[in-house]
């Protein structure tokens, strides 16, 4: 969800230069970044936290995040070619799962003004699910699993993690979709392009990269 159909990775940088600068800090640049998108909030945090050595515990950070952020979820909007693609996907009855490092609380925060747009979604499963163990958020393919396995529960179907798509836009949502066993489309943030390393280096001839989901080419995919 966040950098691959909306742009709150956006907002978290802003969130997150607020938070430096009050602590003496300079802002977060891209290097640092691309580690952090698709972590789940507890070990993004500590990660900041390390890389700037703040005085804050996650929870405090944590906590002062929300705070900034809370007022700026409403002002967040989908990126390129993602809500013509989702409606696309949805015309042609595709099952389609949403599966978010995001906690339950930030899923409702950045979607209450895109109900609709989220009720295109076959199943939706958060970082918080229960049914994802403690410590296993991606890299670890579980949040993929649990998403297909809804799919599969909703539909009485049986599809395996090799007949899906997983569209992602960090590295570690890249490295969680192919441990998944899925065909991955890595859409990356365009400023974060230039510190990526080379995508086959990373796809591992399981997936490719655009620059938007506005250029993918559906008939390669016989969609």
């Amino acid at each position: 969800m966040d950098g691959l159909l909306l742009n709150t990775e956006d907002i978290y940088t802003t969130s997150t230069n607020i938070t430096l600068k009050q602590h003496g800090k300079k802002p977060m640049t891209w290097d640092l970044k691309i580690q952090l998108q698709g972590l789940p909030g507890p070990q993004a945090s500590a990660r900041v936290i390390e890389h700037y050595d703040l005085p804050l515990t996650p929870e405090e950070y944590m906590k002062e995040s929300a705070e900034l952020q809370k007022d700026l979820w409403a002002t967040c909007a989908f990126l390129p070619g993602a809500l013509e693609l989702l409606k696309y996907l949805k015309s042609k009855n595709i099952p389609i799962a949403l599966c978010t490092s995001s906690n339950k609380a930030k899923f409702v925060g950045k979607t209450s003004h895109l109900k609709d747009a989220f009720a295109l979604f076959d199943a939706i499963v958060t970082g918080d699910d229960p049914r994802i163990p403690e410590g296993r958020g991606k890299p670890f393919p579980d949040i993929w699993h649990t998403g297909l396995s809804d799919l599969n529960n909703k539909f009485g179907t049986s599809i395996l993690p090799e007949e899906c798509m997983v569209f992602e836009d960090g590295i570690i949502g890249v490295k969680a979709g192919i441990a998944f066993g899925g065909h991955v489309i890595w859409v990356p943030h365009p400023e974060a392009i230039e510190f990526l390393p080379e995508p086959i280096t990373i796809l591992e001839d399981k997936g490719e990269m655009l620059t938007s989901l506005a250029n993918i080419d559906l008939t390669k995919y016989s969609l």
